[in-house]
This record gives C-alpha cells, sequence and structure tokens, in this order.
C-alpha cells in the first residue's frame, strides 16, 4: 500500500511542481539551434504578403488603335482597338474624345465587353459631331477583376485628332452663254450694193400697205425648211391688203408654183436688186413681165396661195440676179426694218 503524503508534504511539493512549469517553459527559448528538439524562429521577410511594388497580376494592355491623324468636322472618324491580356477572354472598353484644353468629353463610346485579341470597331452614338479643333483620344478597360489598362510607351492607348473644317464648296460655273445666233452678211459689206439706210434715203417703200408683223423665228431668213432653208423674209398681213413695189423698176417674170411659192412675182430694180414676192392672192396681178414699175406701186395682193398656211408675203432680195448661177440671197429683213414707219401689229 502507497503512503499518501502528510499534509506538510503537500504543502511542499505545491511550489515544486510551480517552480519545475516554470523552469520547462524557459528551456525551448534558451535552445542552441543544433541541440536536440530545437526548432529556429523564422526570419521576417519569409512573413506572408508582397514586396512593394511588385505587379499585382495580369492586366489588359492595347495591341492596337487605328485612329486617323486629320478629320473633317462632322461625325467622328473611324476608330478601331485590340485589347489584349493572357488569359482573358472578354474586357470592359470605352473610348472618349477630348477636345485639348478641355475637360469635358466632346463625344464618348461604350462598346462595353468585347473579346480580347480581336479588332472592335467603335461605333459612336447617333448624331455625334465633331467640331473643328485639336482633340485627344483615349481608350479605357477593365477586366472581370478589376484590372485596369495597363499603359506603357507602346500600348499607352491615346492618340491626338486633328478636326479640320472641310474645304468651302466651288461656286457653281457661270453657265455657258448661248451662242449668239448666226446674223447673215448684211448687204452693206458688199461692194457695189446699197446698204438699207441708202435705200431708204433713195425714196424706198414698205411693201406692205397695211398691219402686218415679220413673225417668229420661223419666218426669218435662214430659219431650217425641209431639205433647204428659208431664202425670204415672211411679213405676215391680212389677205387682200395690196403689195407695193419698194423701189421703181422692171418686172422680170409673173408666175405659179402650186407647192411653193404660188402665185409670186420678180422684179429686177434700178439699184440692182431683184426682189421677189411670193403668196400672192389668186387673181390679184396688176403688173405683167418687162413692164416698169415705180416705187410704191401696187402689184399685187396679200394671200396664202402655194404651200402658205396664213395669208403672208414671203419677200426675198437677192444680188447678181435672181435664182442666177452667179446671184445669191441676202437677209431682207434690215432693208424692211429701213423702210418701216409704222410699228409692227404684232
Amino acid at each position: 500500500m502507497r503512503a499518501r503524503p502528510t499534509r506538510h508534504a503537500r504543502a511542499w511539493i505545491a511550489p515544486a511542481a510551480t517552480i519545475c512549469a516554470m523552469l520547462a517553459g524557459v528551456a525551448p527559448a534558451a535552445a542552441i539551434s543544433g541541440a536536440p528538439g530545437g526548432t529556429e524562429a523564422p526570419s521576417a521577410s519569409l512573413a506572408g504578403g508582397s514586396a512593394f511594388g511588385a505587379p499585382a497580376g495580369p492586366r489588359p494592355f492595347v495591341t492596337r488603335l487605328s485612329v486617323p491623324s486629320v478629320s473633317l468636322a462632322g461625325a467622328p472618324p473611324r476608330v478601331s482597338v485590340q485589347i489584349a491580356e493572357a488569359g482573358v477572354g472578354t474586357v470592359y472598353l470605352q473610348v472618349t474624345i477630348t477636345l485639348i484644353g478641355s475637360r469635358r468629353p466632346a463625344v464618348s463610346a461604350v462598346p462595353g465587353w468585347v473579346r480580347t485579341g480581336r479588332s472592335a470597331s467603335v461605333r459612336w452614338p447617333s448624331g455625334a459631331t465633331l467640331a473643328p479643333g485639336s482633340y485627344r483620344l483615349a481608350v479605357t478597360a477593365h477586366d472581370h477583376h478589376g484590372g485596369s489598362l495597363l499603359r506603357g510607351a507602346h500600348s499607352a492607348g491615346v492618340a491626338s485628332l486633328l478636326v479640320t473644317a472641310p474645304a468651302p464648296r466651288p461656286l457653281p460655273a457661270p453657265p455657258t452663254p448661248s451662242p449668239a445666233p448666226s446674223v447673215p452678211t448684211p448687204a452693206s459689206s458688199e461692194p457695189g450694193v446699197p446698204t438699207p439706210a441708202q435705200t431708204a434715203a433713195a425714196g424706198a417703200v414698205f411693201p406692205v400697205a397695211g398691219p402686218h408683223s415679220f413673225g417668229g423665228p420661223e419666218n426669218r431668213f435662214g430659219a431650217p425648211r425641209g431639205g433647204h432653208v428659208h431664202q425670204g423674209q415672211d411679213v405676215l398681213a391680212a389677205e387682200g391688203i395690196p403689195l407695193l413695189a419698194p423701189i421703181a423698176g422692171t418686172v422680170s417674170s409673173t408666175s405659179y408654183q402650186a407647192a411653193g411659192a404660188g402665185y409670186y412675182i420678180v422684179e429686177h430694180t434700178a439699184v440692182g436688186l431683184d426682189f421677189m414676192f411670193a403668196h400672192c392672192q389668186a387673181g390679184s396681178f396688176l403688173v405683167n413681165a418687162e413692164q416698169a414699175v415705180s416705187a410704191g406701186q401696187q402689184i399685187c395682193r396679200i394671200g396664202q396661195t402655194g404651200d402658205a398656211t396664213a395669208p403672208h408675203v414671203h419677200f426675198e432680195v437677192w444680188v447678181g440676179g435672181w435664182q442666177s448661177a452667179t446671184g445669191h440671197p441676202i437677209d431682207p429683213l434690215p432693208y424692211l426694218e429701213a423702210w418701216d414707219h409704222t410699228p409692227p401689229s404684232g
């Protein structure tokens, strides 16, 4: 049977146990690193965390940015951008254009999540415009972990843009003036041919003794006709009005042409010109061939015989003989106007 300690023995054992425990706690701290059961304390450099300034992990960066250096004012230019990041499939993209010197963006586009490694075209808001000036275009992006765009010397994601005013539109060229209508060579330019003024001064008489007009372009000398040109000037007047010899002379012929001049008279004048009067009224001849006539003498009446659609006289002036091989017609209008002392009726 084990003896139990007495009361005095228990009182001595308790302090001794306490001292042993204290001694046991001090021993490990004083242990030598090479002693059995000893452990080397870890150094501060191996504690948890990373060194100051080390990269926090992969970040997106620009691999391609296409921006024109100069653009015309108006809609923003076409821009495309390509973002890359190792092990990341998509990044969130935003592009902003800011007028240099201003903190407020001029226009901003948010393509949103785009695939890495692929070129993304920027679609600007509808109706967005840029005024002339110098701008800065900046790309921003972040990945799903909040990693923002890495900016470096070769992948800053920033570009300059100069917006210029469009060149002024050239003024429309002035309309090309219509060529002046060809004017037949006046009789006065031909040697030996009296001018209209000379014949008027010599007492020439206007051939139509009543209200009249000179018609339109189709009634002029040189107007086109089927297969030929008009060789005289038409003077429109009411049927039956007397037709007079303008200058004294001799009647060369009186004749009829059903499909052309109708009843007509030819006069060779004392000044060397030949006159031809066409479309006389049927039965109105008052002169015969080889008959001398004076200025102002009635020779027939206005009609519309032959190829005529209205009453008028077709009046021709010839130099060198009417319808002769050496003759040619000239414009009668200057002569008629010089002889006409009454305003035309139309």
